[in-house]
Parts: structure tokens; C-alpha cells; sequence
């Protein structure tokens, strides 16, 4: 069984990450149940998705804390906010972009400081990269979501492999034509992301 936890604001597409991932698990031949939580994502709010995959039968779309294989954060402080669903062993996957809440924006409350040392801290392994910055190189702000996808299907080895062919058609069937090119874009700058692949291959 993989878990992946899938955590963003609304608006950067973490819904739509989960079911590219959900999709492509399906094509590689696994059973899939996927659990989403949309908060109060028209404000700018928390949005959660949880992927989960198996060759065999996946009986709840539900995780408890501490059951993520993976999570995939599209932000500073939602990597933060979700750490604790992330097993003993398992990586954060997390795009360095930050985006301030509203408590924030009013000055009620600070952005919390060094939250990638934080993170690290508290012994989870942990991959920060610039998604954004590789989600406009690929053509748009928006496609950092698939960026991070594109790190997940990159990193995924073993029995938790998904095929690369299996990827590209779950984007080809959940992407508009005129928005194809920049997402596949996106998903193979995520997939060649060198830095973090050997690490998490050895799990």
C-alpha cells in the first residue's frame, strides 16, 4: 500500500494533483481510493487529498497520523501544517513557494521562520525544491502542482513504480489540449529533478 498525502491553498491545483496521481496508479493496473478535503479553498484556505494505491484491493480512501508514505506540500506552511500524517521513514516532498493566510495578511499572526529546518527536525527526510520556479520556466505559475508530480513519479521505485507511459496518459486524459504541452512540460522538469531521486529510491 502507498499513501500519499497531497497538501496546498486553494487555488494551486492540489485536487487536481491527486487525481493525475490517482489516474495514473489506475493505468499502471492498482486499485485506487482517493479521500479529498476541500476546507475553505475559495479563500485561500487548506485543501488535502490523499491517494492511496495497492496491486491489491485498497479498502478506505482514509489515512490516519503517521500513515503517509509521501506528502506532497505545494507550500511552505501547509508542509508544516501536515507533517504529522508522515510515517516514520517516510519524505516530504515540499515546493519552497510561500503563500501568506489571512491571519497573516491582517498582521494577526507571523509566517512562521526557517519552517524547511523545522521540518527537518523532526527526523523526517525531507526534498525542498523551487516548483515554481520550474512551473513558469515550463510555462505557467500555475503547473507547479504538476512539477511536484513529476518529482513523485521520478522518485517512486520498486514495487511503489508507477511507468513513466502510465504518467504521461493519466495528464493526456485530465488536461485540456491547449494546456497539454505546458503541463508535460512541467511534469518532466518534476521528473528530471536529480537532486532528491537516489535518496528516495532506497526506500
Amino acid at each position: 500500500m502507498t499513501n500519499v498525502l497531497i497538501a496546498g491553498v486553494g487555488g494551486q491545483g492540489a485536487l487536481f494533483a491527486g487525481r493525475v496521481l490517482g489516474r495514473a496508479a489506475i493505468q499502471a493496473g492498482c486499485d485506487v481510493k482517493i479521500s479529498e478535503v476541500h476546507g475553505m479553498s475559495q479563500r485561500g484556505g487548506s485543501v488535502e487529498t490523499v491517494v492511496r494505491f495497492d496491486r491489491e484491493k485498497v479498502h478506505s480512501p482514509l489515512i490516519d497520523k503517521g500513515g503517509a508514505d509521501f506528502i506532497l506540500a505545494l507550500e511552505l506552511l501547509e508542509a508544516y501544517r501536515s507533517i504529522g500524517y508522515l510515517k516514520n521513514g517516510g519524505w516530504l516532498i515540499a515546493s519552497t513557494q510561500r503563500i501568506d493566510p489571512m491571519p497573516v495578511i491582517t498582521g494577526v499572526a507571523s509566517y512562521p521562520a526557517d519552517i524547511v529546518e523545522k521540518l527537518t527536525k523532526t527526523g523526517a527526510r525531507v526534498k525542498a525544491l523551487d516548483a515554481l520556479s520550474l512551473a513558469i520556466e515550463s510555462g505557467g505559475a500555475k503547473m507547479a502542482n504538476v512539477v511536484l508530480i513529476g518529482v513523485l513519479a521520478g522518485a517512486l521505485a520498486g514495487d511503489l513504480a508507477i511507468a513513466k507511459e502510465d504518467w504521461l496518459t493519466a495528464l493526456r486524459q485530465a488536461v485540456p489540449e491547449k494546456l497539454l504541452a505546458m503541463n508535460l512540460k512541467a511534469f518532466e522538469l518534476g521528473h528530471n529533478w536529480r537532486e532528491n531521486l537516489g535518496e528516495i529510491q532506497t526506500i
